[in-house]
C-alpha cells in the first residue's frame, strides 16, 4: 500500500510540474518564442548537417566506385595465369570484387573511348594485331585497403610468383593521390560537422540558459513563497525543466515542418546537382531524423534549464 501511495504521489507531482511548466511557457510569451526560435535555428543546423553528411557519403560512395587498382598484363600473358591470380585476390578479406577484362574487351573499350579520334583508330588498324593486354580491376572494401592489396601483389605467394613475369604495371601509385584525398575528405567532413554542431549547441544552450534565467527572475517571488512553505528543490526545479523540454519539442516540430517543403523544393530542382534526391532521403529517414532532432532539442532545453535553476538554488 505504501508503495502504491508513493507511486500515486509521484504521479501527482509530475502532473503538477507539467502543468506549471505549460503555464510558465504560455505566461512568458515573447521570451518563450525567442527561446524556441533560437533552438529551432540550432536544430535546423543539426538537421542540415545530417543532410550534408548524407550528400557527402553519397558522393564519396560514387567516387569510390570509380576508384580501383588495375593490374595490366603483357599481351603474352596466359589467361590461366591471370585467372589464377584473380582467384587468389578474391580470397583476400580486403577485396570486394575482381573484374577480368580480356584482350578483346580491352580493345573494344579502347575503340569506344577513342571513337572520335580518327588518327588513333587509323594507327590501331595499321598495327594489325591487338596491342592491348588483359587486365584485372580490383575493388577494395575500403579505400584505405588498396595498399594492402598492392603489398599482396608485391609478395611471394605462389599465384603472384607465377603472374609476376606477366604483369606489365599496376596503377595503384597513380591513383594513390586520389585515394588519399578521399580518406582525408571523409575524415575532415566528419570533424567539421562535429565542430559546427558543438558550437551551435553551445550557443543555443547559452541563449536558452539566459531565457530560463529571465523566467526565473520573473517568477522569483513565486519561487520564494514555494521555498518558504517547504517546497523541495525538485518541485522548484521541475517546472523550469519542463519549460525547457517544451522549448525543445516545439522547436523540433517547427524544424521538421521547415525541412519538409525545403527538401521537396531541393529534391525537385537540384537532384542532379546533389547527386541524390533530398526529399526522398527525408521521407525515407523521417523518423530517424526526427528522433535525432527531438532528442537534441530536449537535451538542449533540459541542460540549459538545469544549469540556470541550479545556479539560482545554490544562492
Amino acid at each position: 500500500i505504501k508503495f502504491q501511495t508513493n507511486i500515486y504521489m509521484f504521479w501527482v507531482d509530475v502532473k503538477r510540474i507539467m502543468r506549471s511548466g505549460l503555464i510558465s511557457f504560455r505566461r512568458n510569451g515573447i521570451v518563450s518564442i525567442a527561446s524556441v526560435l533560437i533552438t529551432t535555428i540550432t536544430l535546423s543546423v543539426i538537421a542540415g548537417l545530417i543532410f550534408l553528411n548524407a550528400i557527402l557519403n553519397f558522393s564519396l560512395a560514387e567516387i569510390r566506385d570509380k576508384v580501383d587498382v588495375t593490374i595490366y598484363f603483357t599481351s603474352t600473358a596466359s589467361e590461366s595465369t591471370i585467372l589464377e591470380l584473380k582467384g587468389s585476390l578474391e580470397k583476400l578479406p580486403e577485396v570486394a570484387g575482381v573484374e577480368y577484362v580480356s584482350e578483346e574487351q580491352a580493345l573494344a573499350i579502347f575503340k569506344e573511348r577513342h571513337q572520335n579520334d580518327y588518327i588513333t583508330l587509323q594507327a590501331l588498324e595499321e598495327i594489325g594485331d591487338n596491342p592491348l593486354g588483359a587486365s584485372l580491376n580490383v575493388k577494395a572494401m575500403e579505400t584505405s585497403q588498396y595498399e594492402s592489396v598492392v603489398k599482396f601483389l608485391e609478395g611471394d605467394s605462389a599465384a603472384v610468383k607465377t603472374a609476376s613475369a606477366s604483369i606489365d604495371k599496376i596503377n595503384y601509385y597513380q591513383n594513390k593521390a586520389v585515394i588519399d584525398r578521399l580518406s582525408v575528405l571523409a575524415n575532415g567532413a566528419e570533424r567539421l560537422g562535429f565542430i559546427i554542431s558543438f558550437v551551435m549547441v553551445a550557443i543555443s544552450i547559452m541563449i536558452t540558459f539566459t531565457t530560463i534565467r529571465l523566467a526565473i527572475f520573473i517568477a522569483r517571488e513565486e519561487i520564494g513563497i514555494m521555498k518558504l512553505v517547504g517546497a523541495g528543490n525538485r518541485y522548484v526545479r521541475g517546472p523550469f525543466m519542463m519549460e525547457g523540454i517544451i522549448y525543445g519539442i516545439v522547436a523540433s516540430i517547427i524544424t521538421m515542418l521547415i525541412f519538409y517543403p525545403f527538401t521537396y523544393w531541393l529534391g525537385s530542382h537540384l537532384s542532379d546537382f546533389f547527386g541524390m534526391n533530398l526529399y526522398d532521403y527525408f521521407t525515407a529517414n523521417f523518423f530517424q531524423i526526427f528522433a535525432v532532432v527531438l532528442v537534441s532539442g530536449i537535451l538542449i532545453g533540459v541542460i540549459s534549464s538545469w544549469i540556470a535553476i541550479s545556479r539560482y538554488l545554490r544562492k
